[in-house]
């Protein structure tokens, strides 16, 4: 073959794949996340879910004007009607009110919370990822010794020792506020630091990472720009599955009697409060009850949907 041949061979063989890309250029990672996040439908669901959850309780208070606290005692334990849609409390309360001023609480609680646990547990894990040696070995013995701790009835303990100080000194609301999410917060950071000591340990060898070392990038630099950044996929599921777990011990502190005071209704403060009434008035404990079961199982699902969408495997997967 002539050499004008092989080179117009050579010419027909690279114009088909030249054509391609410029045709069909690969997605970005985070659009192709996207994508893969609204093909499972029930993170989907879950996540719609959530937003009418989240703005029902936002927004809810200024349509639905009935004060929280307002007592009726004509009006008490009936069932769900006009006047009051999810019915009312043995003091004639509304319950519906009540619900969506306690719901603004509830998920304040998860979302600060899984802040802290992350907070702690990113910058925990990204130290001993990265520093290694003794520094790695003294933070993961102190991670486990957090891991062995009983953490409700630790979780019991710190509350009921330090809630009625802090009420005094901040208020009874933001006392509260402040003790259950530091001490939800504060328990919940170990599988977290774990998760990222893990991502650190594999990303520090990468070849990204040894070319800012070689270009002379300092260490804060290596960390904040190129290894975090690549390590938040797994941090982020982890977040979805604490603020669920932020709002069920928060419930289980309300409903032990030990978190906000009965003023203030939360989810949880609902159920406590309906628990001597159930035979007479199932609906106070049903709506609260339901709503922390369709908040839980939302975050769940969205987790999943996050968990599979963030898998660097299935997002470059063409």
């Amino acid at each position: 073959m002539t050499p004008e041949g092989m080179a117009g061979a050579e010419r027909r063989r690279v114009a088909p794949v030249a054509g391609l890309s410029a045709a069909e250029p690969s997605p970005s990672l985070w659009r192709e996340t996207g994508r893969r996040f609204l093909r499972h439908r029930l993170a989907t669901v879950g996540a719609a879910v959530l937003v009418v959850m989240v703005v029902g309780v936002v927004a809810g208070p200024l349509v639905w004007r009935v004060p929280v606290n307002e007592i009726d005692f004509k009006a008490k334990l009936r069932t769900p009607s006009w006047s009051h849609p999810l019915g009312t409390d043995d003091l004639g309360q509304d319950l519906l009110a009540r619900m969506l001023y306690g719901g603004r609480i509830s998920l304040a609680v998860g979302i600060v919370a899984m802040l802290i646990a992350i907070s702690i547990g990113t910058a925990i894990g990204a130290t001993t990822g990265y520093v290694g040696g003794t520094v790695d070995h003294t933070l993961m013995r102190i991670t486990d010794m957090f891991l062995s701790l009983p953490g409700l009835p630790l979780l019991l303990l710190i509350v009921y020792l330090f809630r009625d100080a802090l009420r005094k000194a901040l208020g009874p609301e933001a006392g509260v506020f402040i003790l259950i999410v530091a001490v939800i917060g504060g328990l919940r950071w170990m599988p977290v630091a774990r998760l990222v000591r893990a991502q650190f340990l594999s990303l520090r060898e990468k070849e990204f990472v040894e070319a800012a070392r070689g270009l002379g990038a300092p260490p804060l630099r290596q960390v904040v720009r190129h290894i975090l950044p690549n390590s938040m996929g797994p941090v982020i599921v982890a977040g979805t599955i604490d603020v669920a777990a932020a709002i069920i011990a928060e419930s289980t502190l309300s409903f032990l009697g030990l978190g906000f005071p009965p003023d203030i209704p939360t989810w949880g403060r609902l159920l406590f409060d309906a628990k001597d009434n159930l035979d007479f008035a199932p609906h106070w404990a049903i709506f609260p009850g339901t709503a922390i079961f369709l908040t839980v199982l939302s975050i769940n699902y969205i987790g999943d949907g996050l968990r599979d969408a963030l898998d660097p495997r299935k997002v470059l997967a063409r």
